[in-house]
């Protein structure tokens, strides 16, 4: 295991200088998806962690730059009908075998118990769902009695969203979009660990959380799939970030909330996730 800067620079989490070498990949490892860039050119991929605050980067020159406007819907659904096709699957798991639904079951108790004074049940609450995709969890939540947005940056994942699912749709990209007004709850489901910046997305997010409102994250747990070894989905090449319990927590911080829940659990897919929930801090 090598112990040095590895050439990276600093840690985008913690600015520590000092990584490990944890995996190396020459060819994909089994079970992940073949993206367009990715499989026409020679693969070569390393994860590294930050040696203070345990943080994974997933490193390579492949350029994915296209991969969440276009790619990513093309290599997992294919078309509008693979789309429609995998959502009704998902919809169709047992609450047992379902992420989803331990997600949404989550939530609601928390909120429930959060919003009691503020938002009671008998008024309409409001997610702010970023990077929705599919929207099985915007789904849920709208018949939960939630007003649901999805915000995703492929028009196909939006056109699906308002015309199937049946919640409002704004298709872009959270980073350069501007949204327009402020939401009970906005939730990054699965989403940080795809993007090249997660500090600046969540950060982002200030400008639409209302004054009492909450954010909540799910992101990869790396401590305990780095334990079963490289072959991990959490370590796929989709994943420039995979994430300690300490960088999550630095993460929130860093980007001007403050975590109020952090927990880890494996999920039913059998992913290892830590979520949390934060609320703004005060400028």
């Amino acid at each position: 295991m090598n112990k040095n800067n590895l050439g990276t620079g600093k840690c985008p989490i913690c600015m520590h200088e000092s990584f490990s070498q944890i995996f190396e990949y020459t060819s994909p490892p089994k079970g992940e998806i073949r993206f367009s860039f990715s499989s026409k050119t020679n693969y070569n991929r390393r994860v590294i962690q930050c040696n203070l605050c345990g943080h994974y980067l997933s490193i390579h020159k492949m350029d994915d730059s296209s991969l969440y406007s276009e790619d990513y819907v093309n290599a997992n659904y294919n078309d509008n009908h693979g789309i429609q096709k995998t959502y009704e699957k998902i919809m169709a798991l047992p609450p047992h075998k379902s992420d989803n639904s331990g997600r949404v079951q989550n939530i609601l108790e928390f909120t429930d118990k959060y919003f009691m004074d503020t938002v009671p049940p008998s008024e309409k609450r409001h997610v702010l769902d970023i990077g929705s995709g599919l929207s099985v969890f915007p789904s849920k939540m709208k018949t939960e009695g939630w007003d649901c947005t999805a915000v995703d940056p492929d028009p196909r994942a939006i056109e699906h969203a308002l015309k199937n699912v049946g919640i409002k749709g704004i298709c872009g990209d959270f980073f350069t979009t501007d949204i327009p007004g402020t939401y009970d709850l906005i939730t990054f489901n699965k989403v940080l660990e795809h993007v090249k910046d997660p500090e600046k997305l969540l950060a982002k997010a200030k400008n639409n959380v209302s004054a009492n409102g909450l954010v909540y994250i799910e992101v990869p747990d790396g401590e305990l799939a780095a334990i079963e070894g490289k072959e991990r989905e959490e370590f796929f090449i989709d994943h420039p970030h995979i994430f300690s319990f300490a960088s999550l927590s630095l993460l929130v911080k860093k980007s001007g909330f403050f975590p109020i829940k952090i927990e880890r659990l494996k999920e039913p897919s059998t992913k290892y996730t830590l979520r949390a929930f934060a609320i703004p801090c005060n400028d």
